[in-house]
């Protein structure tokens, strides 16, 4: 009867937990370790301060499926859509490049509400603000250190944070991992943009007739969408939101700078091709450090083992590709080598 450990709240994390409460019968303990203060990862929905109700998708935008995965996962896909989390996309974004067969979705309620459903199905101990630190080997089991607290032990351990935080880790993981796992996982690169949610009283208009637009023609902006309108979901008793996200090299560019200064220069660009934007009553930034993967690990499709007995693995899509299928994918995977070894 085994003890299970997740590291990482984001879409592949939460979807092992829910897949292995399902698959596997010998669970004894499922826990999810999130470093942040809620699960997400980079399909995080951020709330106004004044009304929680008043969300925007501060990470991933819609969900595209191509035919290929629409078959592949049409389980994942018919799941989410039955219980209300995913919708069509039917709110007009400019500029956005359309393969044919292809399908946008939205979440209605946020992209984080994916995550919250899977964690749920999952029955998993979620712990928030709990970063780890360490991974050592102790009597056949992993101990698990983390930054404030006690160590904890555990049978299995599957990381999925970006592997750049997976190459941070101290403790016996650093002579676990063969010089050939380490040169695949320091293969793997991301890139960077920050993102910026404005939030505004009931009752705002932001009077345009479009609900997102790329950009091609800023140095700082790529994306600016009205997130509510994208999402259909407009209401007289909750205001507006509106999402910017800003072009790789700016992001790369102001990596190190303050928030505070990247949100000023980000607010400068903002006005220069939309002077109509009232004034928000509340601003969230956060900067992607590891926004999407450019270059995902060789020859380890979907996860990555790096112990056996007891089990220890990577997932996520570092080992896949940046985008709902390729989380899916990784989770598929990390399930499959994990039922290998119970």
């Amino acid at each position: 009867m085994a003890r299970v450990l997740i590291v990482g709240a984001g879409l592949t994390g939460s979807l092992c937990a829910a897949l292995l409460r399902k698959e596997v019968s010998s669970l004894r303990y499922l826990a999810v370790w999130e470093k942040a203060g809620d699960s997400g990862g980079r399909m995080t929905t951020a709330s106004s301060p004044h009304n929680p109700q008043c969300t925007a998708d501060l990470g991933a935008q819609y969900i595209t499926c191509t035919p290929h995965y629409a078959k592949k996962h049409q389980t994942f896909y018919d799941e989410l859509l039955a219980h209300g989390i995913l919708k069509l996309l039917t709110s007009p974004i400019e500029g956005m490049m359309m393969k044919e067969g292809d399908f946008n979705f939205v979440a209605p309620q946020g992209v984080s509400s994916i995550i919250k459903h899977y964690l749920k199905e999952s029955g998993a101990e979620v712990y928030f603000r709990r970063c780890v630190t360490q991974i050592n080997l102790r009597n056949d089991k992993w101990e698990v250190v983390r930054e404030t607290g006690s160590p904890e032990q555990f049978d299995l351990v599957v990381l999925t944070m970006p592997v750049p935080q997976i190459l941070q880790l101290q403790g016996d993981i650093v002579n676990l991992i063969s010089e050939y796992q380490r040169q695949q996982l320091e293969s793997v690169s991301y890139s960077s943009r920050y993102a910026l949610g404005l939030f505004y009283e009931a009752g705002t208009k932001i009077d345009v007739p479009w609900a997102g637009q790329y950009i091609t023609s800023n140095p700082c902006i790529r994306f600016v969408s009205i997130d509510n309108k994208k999402r259909n979901i407009e209401s007289s008793e909750i205001g507006p939101s509106l999402v910017i996200h800003t072009t790789v090299p700016f992001g790369v560019a102001y990596l190190e700078h303050s928030i505070e200064d990247v949100q000023e220069l980000i607010f400068q660009q903002l006005e220069t091709f939309c002077q109509v934007l009232p004034q928000p009553v509340a601003t969230k930034c956060l900067k992607w450090r590891h926004s999407q993967v450019t270059n995902a690990a060789a020859n380890c499709p979907g996860q990555m083992t790096l112990h056996l007995k007891p089990f220890l693995a990577c997932g996520g899509d570092g080992f896949t590709q940046s985008n709902f299928d390729g989380c899916i994918t990784s989770a598929l995977c990390v399930l499959e080598a994990l039922k290998n070894h119970l």
